[in-house]
């Protein structure tokens, strides 16, 4: 296992739409666990192949709690086939915009069809933090951020910050 690079905003490639993973084989495999390692490492409890410039429809998540045991799914190709009118709100944050968090606001339930790191398809009932969890990961697979759910004002103000900061590591 190889713990990735994160790419952080503005790199333009958090805004491209991922492809489908066509075949499941080993180098899938390596490459999920390639992004459970980078994701403890960072810490954070999910990461979209695209946040380390993989454009593949895939993302591994962990939402167990620091005093339960590792719960590591991953997500191939998933699709989101029902999500319920009912909403709620987590404080999110995201390893491509390092130390910033926000409330958004998302389905509390949603349904998702997806393959397990066998191929296998799989299909799972998601709520609370798990939930937004999926989405908002599969927005990643999208070229969607959560900042993309915030006020126009908000969303400028975060994207100056980073702009500024890149320009500053360039220069370096």
């Amino acid at each position: 296992m190889t713990k990735r690079d994160i790419i952080i905003i503005p790199d333009p490639v958090l805004r491209e739409v991922c492809e489908p993973v066509a075949k499941v084989d080993d180098s899938v495999r390596a490459l999920a666990d390639d992004m459970l390692e980078t994701m403890y490492e960072a810490p954070g409890i999910g990461l979209a192949a695209s946040q380390i410039g993989i454009l593949q429809r895939l993302f591994v998540l962990d939402v167990a709690k620091e005093d339960e045991p590792k719960n590591p799914i991953v997500f191939i190709n998933p699709k989101i086939v029902w999500s319920s009118e009912e909403t709620s709100v987590y404080q999110e944050g995201c390893l491509s915009i390092p130390e910033y968090y926000e409330d958004v606001e998302r389905p509390a339930r949603v349904k998702v069809q997806f393959q397990n790191r066998e191929g296998s398809e799989q299909e799972l009932d998601a709520d609370g933090l798990l939930a937004t969890c999926i989405q908002h990961e599969l927005d990643h697979l999208n070229g969607k951020l959560f900042i993309d759910y915030l006020s126009k004002l908000k969303r400028d103000r975060v994207m100056k910050k980073f702009v500024k900061q890149a320009k500053q590591s360039v220069k370096g």
